[in-house]
């Protein structure tokens, strides 16, 4: 074990893990595509860090601009007002296309969630938060318990008012379900969400969460006439729609947000991750311009004291900036389409394949062990044989960098991945998809 790798283990608590079995890589170096190990060896970041690294390692614009905000002024009080919050602020709420609209910004996904559901509960005078199954929002206190997946199990009991519901998952629907076309699918969904909303008591209700295309638990996409039946229901009964746009966000999905592919507009969204591409830390909570006049005469009750960091909002701006300045949005529809068929051909080559979902540069593979049932290849929640590590040490022994959850891989590379380089890599997963055919 290397000296690195043993200061690591000694004082560092890895995430989600028993310490005893963590192997953390010792990185030297990361440029573009690529990291390096000490040993030398390469790896292509296919899942873009955690979905965070969108314009990839060591853009030097995003970093020239950090320098010199850090040289400038490091840190100021989130009270006083700075050029480079001025600017992050602009370039954020105009990215959102909410007239009127305003951001508060925080340091992560999570505490943008925890504020938007402080912000909602004081806009509506209302304590019930509904958010769906299957989903991911962090996993401090209040977006733990927005989490909708086993990562909540840790914050149980929990405060009070968190309602979960079933979101749109065709593949793992009730087997009593026979959906002709995704209208079918929204139909069933919404209608179980308004039933819900009508026992839980709609004037209780503050917001419906959702992520505006599930990351990690899948890269579910669910059909347009959801996310719109959702906006209906919510104006009907008078609820905040929030969208989690956090791994979405910032071009994943080939537009600058999620939700501008489905034809609605929330009241809220969160955000976090390619704002800044993981360089600084820094999220957010953009509103509407309704929700912004609230506090005009109200005192938000939100703070933190890394609020608007100057480093992390330099970030943000130059970040933004450069999706503009390297036309991403129209780069990646080449890539997205070859991320696409690829993907697509899976499904007939691969006995292992049960479904792929994608969008942009957001993918998923769902792996079985029979395509016919959809068992798939390790059970909900457990993986006692290990056999997801085992598809991963497999890749990355191939120098591809991913990860998983429960029986999906994610694929999500930098969206500045060229077609040559996404090519070499998709052959390394075809590869080990064989292995994995052979296993079932």
């Amino acid at each position: 074990m290397s000296a690195i790798k043993e200061k690591d283990k000694k004082y560092n608590l890895h995430s989600w893990s028993a310490q005893n079995k963590v192997d953390p890589i010792v990185v030297t170096k990361a440029e573009g595509l690529y990291f390096w190990d000490e040993n030398g060896k390469k790896y292509a970041d296919m899942s873009s860090q955690l979905v965070n690294s969108n314009l990839g390692h060591g853009n030097k614009a995003i970093i020239d601009a950090i320098v010199e905000q850090a040289q400038k002024i490091p840190f100021m009080g989130p009270a006083f007002a700075m050029d480079c919050r001025a600017d992050a602020a602009e370039a954020v709420v105009e990215a959102t296309g909410f007239k009127g609209g305003k951001v508060f910004f925080t340091n992560a996904g999570a505490e943008a969630n925890e504020n938007a559901i402080k912000i909602a509960r004081q806009y509506t005078g209302k304590l019930k938060i509904f958010s769906q199954y299957r989903c991911y929002h962090g996993s401090s206190a209040g977006a733990g318990m927005l989490t909708g997946e086993p990562r909540h199990f840790f914050n149980e009991p929990g405060g009070p008012g968190f309602v979960k519901y079933d979101g749109p998952y065709a593949y793992r629907a009730p087997k009593a379900c026979k959906f002709e076309n995704e209208d079918d699918v929204a139909d069933f969904y919404l209608e179980l969400l308004e039933n819900q909303i009508l026992y839980e008591g709609p004037e209780q209700i503050a917001a419906i969460w959702l992520e505006s295309v599930v990351g990690s638990n899948g890269v579910l996409i669910a059909p347009v006439k959801w996310y719109q039946g959702v906006r209906a229901l919510c104006d009907k009964y008078d609820i905040l729609m929030v969208a989690d746009e956090v791994m979405a966000g910032w071009y994943r999905t080939g537009k600058c947000f999620a939700f501008m592919n489905f034809g609605y507009e929330p009241d809220m969204i969160t955000f976090a991750k390619g704002c800044t591409c993981g360089y600084v830390p820094l999220g957010g909570v953009v509103m509407q311009e309704k929700i912004a006049k609230f506090f005009d005469e109200t005192s938000m009750g939100c703070g933190l004291t890394y609020s608007a960091h100057p480093m992390g909002c330099a970030a943000a701006a130059a970040t933004i900036a450069e999706y503009k300045n390297e036309d991403i949005e129209n780069k990646m529809k080449v890539t997205s389409k070859v991320l696409a068929d690829i993907l697509d051909g899976y499904v007939e080559s691969h006995a292992s394949v049960g479904e792929v979902r994608h969008i942009g540069l957001f993918s998923a593979i769902e792996l079985v062990k029979d395509k016919e049932t959809r068992e798939p290849l390790v059970p909900f929640g457990k993986d006692p044989e290990g056999i997801m590590p085992k598809i991963l040490g497999m890749l990355k022994a191939d120098g591809f960098w991913t990860y998983s959850h429960e029986n999906m891989i994610v694929v999500c590379p930098p969206l500045t991945i060229t077609e040559e380089e996404l090519r070499e890599q998709m052959a390394i997963m075809d590869k080990v998809l064989d292995s994995v055919d052979q296993m079932i």
